[in-house]
């Protein structure tokens, strides 16, 4: 076989080998018993080399969960040499700091085999509804308060499920038939991962993958290091403010750009919380890392060869590296806001070509109560806000950028619980003022149909007091706001309860604009409240837009 040949070959098959972990994505999609993965797509799903190296990821899923994953591999082989593993075994574990950085994620990995050679491996992760524990919510002072932790272990044995372990996890769960369904769910696609790439072996007449796995990595790796050389040399720093828990967080970071190599320091952040908000190692990485990829490769598939010109220092102790036994439950306050603050430093290097900050960190909404009739639910919806402005277009309206989860139906929630969502619509000149608008956030209001109180934790709402930022001009998104119906507002990140008869009432943040307002055309604003994105007073405030007539008046 040619050259040329051979590289069209390798290509197929590794397109093959993306179809493998997409449809091994979807088996966990479509057999997940909590609705946040069934429904929201918040998992990951992938294919590695026996050296515990990512090759292909699904294009369904988190960056969260896939690059924290990438690396929790290979904390399975050093506990577990490959030359240990049987045809039928499977491993698992939810440890924060060895896996996606908080006990509500577990991993499952299983190795594949062809003729009793373990030939690949395949990983897989989602969110389980309940670990125990004080919930979902950043109140707990350590890692032990916040749910169970399991260790790598071997949760299968020649096809043999430990059914102990399974009790363990179930006994510490408020939804232990979900918590139960989610593992056998993770279990089953990995399986299907297996299946299929053992089809593909026999189809290609492969008897390894280890040069498809070369050709993978150094593809990508030399493709990713050629996308660095073509932006300017140099070191930019960047800062960014949250909200926080109890004081504001810090977040800053030096980026130095070489010779098809990107370094990112995270000296000068803030130290490490007292709550649950604090982004594991993996997770900082994870999300660092996807952001720099979104401006300077996006073209290129995520794999270990695609990420290994990234390198990210942090301080141990620090709120973007906590120690063991720091709080993490609430990790994505912070890692999900990384991306933008990559942005910040490219927006340095590449004027004019990266997007404005976005709302970041998903509204988790971890509701729970006792029905009339005594029995008690625990449900888990989210809020999403707006995205940033991009060079050329309007954010996106209501999107989960960076993590890219999507909606829980609000008839899901409705039918596990009484509760119910009285509005859920787009919140009007939420999107910063810019020649391209922010992406609005949304106004979400929920009560509770039985005569009874219920809590909903706050501990994800941020940007209620630092809106996103604009770029070049472009001016910032609206804050974020969280109140009762009565009017109370709920400042804190606290789990606060909603009376008997009242409702929660949620404004998410928008996204930060691009360019000065002013260039905007009459055509834009004009759509714009056709649409009812933008109100007629905030056109005349944002965009000194009079209109007493028809769109064009």
């Amino acid at each position: 076989m040619n050259d040329a040949l051979k590289r069209i070959h390798m290509q197929v098959m590794w397109n093959r080998l993306i179809a493998v972990v997409e449809e091994q994505a979807q088996a966990l999609l479509h057999t997940a018993f909590g609705a946040i993965t069934r429904e929201a797509g918040d998992l990951s799903a992938g294919v590695y080399d026996t050296g515990g190296r990512m090759l292909a990821q699904a294009v369904t899923g988190t960056p969260g969960h896939v690059n924290t994953m990438a690396a929790a591999v290979r904390h399975f082989l050093d506990r577990y040499p490959i030359t240990t593993m049987r045809p039928g075994d499977v491993f698992v574990t939810n440890d924060p700091w060895f896996g996606t950085g908080h006990l509500f994620d577990f991993v499952m990995v299983t190795p594949v085999f062809r003729d009793e050679r373990p030939v690949g491996l395949f990983a897989s992760t989602c969110h389980t509804p309940d670990v125990g524990g004080v919930g979902f919510s950043a109140e707990a002072r350590s890692v032990y308060e916040e749910g169970i932790c399991v260790p790598h272990l071997r949760l299968r044995e020649q096809g043999a499920i430990d059914e102990k372990v399974f009790a363990i996890i179930m006994a510490n769960s408020r939804n232990p038939i979900e918590a139960r369904g989610d593992l056998l769910s993770l279990i089953a696609c990995n399986d299907v991962g297996a299946a299929r790439l053992a089809d593909m072996m026999r189809e290609f007449d492969l008897d390894s993958i280890d040069e498809l796995a070369r050709h993978i990595l150094d593809t990508s790796r030399e493709a990713t290091r050629e996308a660095i050389r073509r932006v300017p040399r140099g070191s930019y720093r960047t800062a960014m403010t949250l909200d926080g828990y109890e004081s504001p967080i810090e977040l800053r970071a030096r980026l130095d750009i070489g010779d098809g190599e990107i370094t990112v320091d995270f000296a000068g952040s803030s130290p490490l919380s007292a709550r649950g908000i604090n982004s594991p190692r993996c997770y900082t990485e994870a999300y660092s890392v996807f952001g720099l990829k979104c401006i300077i490769a996006p073209a290129i598939p995520n794999n270990a060869g695609s990420l290994e010109p990234f390198r990210v220092l942090v301080e141990d102790g620090t709120c973007v590296a906590p120690l063991r036994p720091a709080p993490v439950t609430a990790r994505h306050v912070i890692g999900q806001m990384l991306p933008d603050l990559m942005f910040g430093a490219l927006a340095q290097a590449l004027d004019g070509r990266v997007p404005a900050e976005s709302a970041g960190s998903i509204w988790v909404l971890p509701m729970a109560g006792q029905r009339a009739q005594g029995k008690p639910f625990n449900v888990l919806n989210v809020g999403l806000g707006g995205t940033g402005a991009r060079p050329g277009k309007d954010g996106l309206n209501t999107t989960a950028f960076p993590s890219g989860v999507g909606v829980v139906p609000v008839e899901i929630t409705e039918n596990e619980s009484p509760l119910v969502f009285w509005v859920k619509e787009y919140l009007p000149d939420s999107g910063g003022a810019g020649e391209f608008r922010g992406g609005l956030g949304q106004r979400i209001e929920i009560g509770n149909s039985d005569p009874a109180p219920f809590t909903v934790g706050a501990g994800t709402f941020d940007r209620l007091r630092n809106p996103a930022a604009g770029r070049s001009g472009g001016r910032p998104g609206r804050h974020g706001a969280a109140r009762l119906g009565s009017g109370a507002v709920l400042a804190t990140k606290a789990v606060h309860t909603v009376p008997s008869g009242d409702r929660i009432v949620l404004e998410l943040p928008g996204g930060g604009g691009v360019g000065d307002p002013a260039r905007r055309t009459r055509a834009r604003i004009d759509a714009d409240l056709a649409a009812g994105l933008v109100s007629v007073d905030g056109a005349a405030r944002d965009y000194g837009a009079a209109r007493t007539g028809a769109p064009g008046a």
